[in-house]
This record gives C-alpha cells, sequence and structure tokens, in this order.
C-alpha cells in the first residue's frame, strides 16, 4: 500500500505541472494545433520559409528580452511606485495605476505592461485593505493595455507586425489610430471615476535603490530596440549588440523572455500561410474583408485573439487602415481576444483576487461595451 502511495505521490506534480503549462500556454497550444492541422492540407515546402517576418520576430524579441533586464532592476516597479505614492486616495490610486498600464503598454507591450504593473496593483490594494477594487483594477488595467497600446507600432505585437508588413509611415499609423486613442482615455477615466469612491489610503514605501551604472545601459539597450523597429538600422545588427550586452549583464533576462509569446508568432506565420494557399479559404476571407474589414478583423479576434487575426487577415486584404483599427479594438471583448487578457486573468487568479466566475462577468461587460463604442466611432471615421 505505501509503495502504491509513494507511486502515485511521484506522479501528481507532473499532472498539476501539466495542466499548469496548458493554462498558461493555452494561445500557443492553440496556435502549434492549427499549424500542424494546415500542414496536411499544404505539405511543407521551401515556401514555408517565405511564411516568417524576420524582422518583426526579431524586434519584439529585443524588446521583450530589454525590458525583462529592466525588470530585473525593478526600474519598472520604482517608477510605477513613485507615481502612485503622491496619490492619497482608492480612486486617484487606481487611476494612476490604470494610467502607468495604459502609458507602458505604449513603450513596453502590452502583455510586459501587465507582467510589470498587475503585482503593483495587488500590492498597493492589498496592503491599504481595497481588495474589493481588485477586480475592477485588473479589468481596467488590461483594458488599459490592450488600448493604450495601439498608439505606437510597437505597443502591440500585431502593430509591429501590420507596420513591417505593410511599411506604414510612422505618422499615418498615429494618425489612424489617435482617434480611437483618445476615445479610450476618455471611456477608461470615466470607468474609473465613476466606480471607484474617493476612499482615504495611505500606501506604504518599500526602498529600492536602482543600479545608476545598468539602468544606464539597459535604457539605451532599450532606445536601441525602438531604433530598430524605426529602421533606423539593420534589425540584425540591434540584435547582436542587444544578445551580446544581456549575455554580459544579465543573462537571467534572456532566459525570462516571454518565448512562448514568440513561438506563439511562428505558429501563427505557418497557419496564415497556409491559409492563404488553400483557395476556397482565401475566396471566403477576400470576400468578407471586402464588405467590412473593420467588422470582420474586431469579430476575427473575439475568437482567434488579436495577434494571428493580424497575421491571418493581412494575407487578404490590401485595406492596412481598417484592418489596424480592428485588431486592435478588437483586443477588447472576449477573455481571448488578446494574450494580454489571459496574462490578466492567470495573474488574478494566482494573486487569489477573488471569484473567477464573478471576474469573467465583470470582465465581460466592461469589455463588449467598451468594443462595442469604439466600432461605433470607428465605422464613422
Amino acid at each position: 500500500m505505501q509503495a502504491v502511495k509513494k507511486h502515485h505521490s511521484l506522479h501528481l506534480p507532473h499532472g498539476r505541472e501539466i495542466t499548469s503549462f496548458i493554462k498558461k500556454n493555452a494561445v500557443l497550444l492553440i496556435a502549434m494545433s492549427a499549424a500542424i492541422i494546415t500542414c496536411f492540407f499544404v505539405p511543407v515546402d521551401r515556401a514555408y520559409l517565405d511564411y516568417f517576418d524576420y524582422k518583426t520576430l526579431v524586434c519584439l524579441f529585443c524588446v521583450l528580452a530589454v525590458v525583462c533586464a529592466l525588470k530585473n532592476i525593478r526600474f519598472f516597479y520604482i517608477l510605477a511606485q513613485r507615481i502612485v505614492s503622491v496619490f492619497k486616495t482608492a480612486r486617484s490610486s487606481v487611476l494612476a495605476l490604470v494610467y502607468v498600464t495604459f502609458i507602458g503598454s505604449m513603450l513596453i507591450a502590452n502583455d510586459m505592461a501587465l507582467l510589470t504593473f498587475l503585482p503593483l496593483g495587488y500590492f498597493v490594494l492589498s496592503t491599504t485593505g481595497k481588495k474589493k477594487y481588485m477586480a475592477f483594477t485588473f479589468i481596467m488595467q488590461n483594458i488599459a493595455a490592450n488600448l493604450g497600446g495601439m498608439l505606437t507600432s510597437f505597443g502591440n505585437p500585431q502593430n509591429l507586425y501590420l507596420y513591417t508588413k505593410f511599411d506604414i509611415p510612422t505618422a499615418e499609423f498615429m494618425g489612424i489610430m489617435a482617434v480611437p486613442f483618445v476615445l479610450s482615455i476618455a471611456l477608461i477615466t470615466a470607468c474609473c471615476i465613476i466606480f471607484v469612491r474617493p476612499e482615504k489610503l495611505s500606501l506604504p514605501e518599500e526602498k529600492v535603490v536602482l543600479n545608476a551604472k545598468r539602468t544606464i545601459i539597459y535604457l539605451a539597450l532599450f532606445a536601441l530596440s525602438i531604433i530598430i523597429v524605426f529602421k533606423v538600422i539593420h534589425y540584425l545588427i540591434g540584435l547582436a549588440v542587444i544578445l551580446l550586452a544581456l549575455l554580459f549583464l544579465d543573462r537571467k533576462a534572456l532566459k525570462s523572455v516571454d518565448y512562448g509569446l514568440l513561438f506563439t508568432f511562428v505558429f501563427f506565420f505557418i497557419f496564415s500561410g497556409n491559409m492563404s494557399r488553400i483557395s476556397a479559404v482565401r475566396q471566403i476571407f477576400s470576400n468578407l474583408l471586402e464588405k467590412n474589414t473593420l467588422l470582420v478583423s474586431a469579430l476575427s479576434c473575439q475568437v482567434i485573439s488579436n495577434v494571428p487575426s493580424a497575421i491571418l487577415l493581412s494575407q487578404f486584404t490590401e485595406n492596412y487602415r481598417q484592418l489596424l483599427l480592428g485588431v486592435n479594438i478588437g483586443g477588447v471583448g472576449t477573455i481571448i481576444s488578446s494574450l494580454a487578457s489571459l496574462i490578466t486573468l492567470r495573474e488574478f487568479t494566482s494573486q487569489g483576487g477573488g471569484s473567477v466566475k464573478k471576474y469573467i462577468l465583470l470582465f465581460s461587460a466592461f469589455n463588449f461595451a467598451f468594443l462595442i463604442i469604439l466600432l461605433i466611432v470607428c465605422s464613422l471615421i
């Protein structure tokens, strides 16, 4: 009997680890499955090499790696803590948390902004006895991350891909996204003012000292990763510089990169490339996108997420303006409309923020309200 018990106890952790891996990498596994299935319809050949946007993958890796290095010296934590510490009420603190996530998504990508600032949101609310605002704050941070990153070409992963694929001028890119971006700020601000009371609170300080030398170097590397996006220097040169620097200064940062996100891109490049070579599929998507690119792309995000939607649909339309709008505002909606939303749900459950069922209901109510309003406004511009 004891031997049997020991046998089961040895295998139980592996089952939990597998379940945890599946939950954490759901989008990656779906992308991999989709890629494998399409390979049966389009056998592997030399044309597969043309599926991949190597510059997008390199740029994404560089941004993620440098952000991990900055996180390791707690740069973003200190920055956010100082912003939040000047506010004295629950309302103003929640606004500060949401705004810093909003701004962060413009600079360091939406998923990294959430991984950086969601724990801070939990810290602020739990230590001040305001956990009742946890679900709302996480949801607003999630919406802020998805919509805040829409203004810049590197703010959201799908932006980086479309910016590169269609070679969109930077000024035009920002002009396309300006109206929904400003509207998103107004809507997020209104929600925080309406649903969070101005209750007094005190935020405990945690003294953290920055390594000045590493901070300067990492900020310079971050600037370099942004320069790569804007095509000032060749992406392979930037990759070499960043890799060498981090190999000497912070190898942990290279290990901490979200490789799951990178491989999700790889698998969806294969999936979308194969789909574009299936004549029946090409005809269906071409007809739908010709009728309403904005609506089709936004609705597609609700089912297969915004990044794969951008990659797939870009094969069937040249209307990058409507596609860009659709896959950005389509990031709000269902829990699977954006990888960032899955990250937020994972953080909420791991932090013990409350009832998951209530969270998803509240999440859906706010997200679909934002989606409907943004769709109506964007269809009019």
